[in-house]
C-alpha cells in the first residue's frame, strides 16, 4: 500500500474541486496492486474522488461511473500503472466480484459499492468512506445530489495476517 499515511483519518471536503484534489493527490502515489473500495451513499463523492485519482495516477479518461458496464479499464498515458474502475453495486457478493477477474497485481483497482464484497481480494487494502449532508433524513432531492456541500472522507488502512485460518 503506497499511500502516505498522512492521509489516513477524517477529511472535510468543502467542494467537488476539494474532492478530486484529494483524488488527485492520493493518485500520485498510487502503484499496481493497490486496491481502494470506496462506500458512500449516492451522490457523497466516489466517483468524483475516483476522477481526481485518475488525474493523478496519469490515466486516460474519461472517468465517469461504471454502474452499467460493472468494470471500465483507463490505459496509463505516463506508463504507471492502469485504473481499473469497478461499480460492485449491481453485484450480488464477492463471488461475482471475483468472476471479474480484475487484474490485481497489475493495475490499481477502485471499487465502488465493494466494502463486504472486496476485502478477500487482496492481503491489505485502503478502505475510504465518503458521506455527504443529508436534509430530512434519507429524502434528499436527487438533484442536490451533486451539489457543492460539504462532505466528509475517512480513510483507513485495512487488511488481513497472512497467518489467518
Amino acid at each position: 500500500m503506497s499511500v502516505d499515511p498522512a492521509f489516513l483519518g477524517r477529511h472535510e471536503i468543502e467542494t467537488s474541486d476539494a474532492m478530486e484534489q484529494l483524488g488527485f493527490r492520493i493518485g500520485e502515489q498510487l502503484e499496481a496492486g493497490d486496491l481502494l473500495i470506496l462506500t458512500g451513499p449516492l451522490g457523497a463523492g466516489k466517483t468524483t474522488f475516483t476522477r481526481g485519482l485518475a488525474e493523478g495516477l496519469g490515466v486516460r479518461g474519461p472517468v465517469q461511473s461504471p454502474t452499467f458496464v460493472i468494470a471500465r479499464t483507463h490505459p496509463s498515458l505516463v506508463g504507471r500503472a492502469p485504473l481499473v474502475h469497478v461499480d460492485a453495486y449491481r453485484l450480488g457478493s464477492g463471488a461475482e466480484l471475483d468472476d471479474l477477474d480484475l487484474d490485481l497485481a497489475r493495475s490499481v483497482v477502485v471499487i465502488e459499492w465493494g466494502r463486504g464484497m472486496a476485502e478477500d481480494l487482496a492481503e491489505r487494502w485502503w478502505d475510504i468512506e465518503l458521506e455527504r449532508p443529508v436534509g430530512g433524513g434519507d429524502d434528499l432531492d436527487p438533484s442536490e445530489l451533486d451539489a457543492d456541500a460539504p462532505r466528509h472522507v475517512t480513510i483507513t488502512a485495512e487488511g488481513r495476517s497472512a497467518n489467518t485460518g
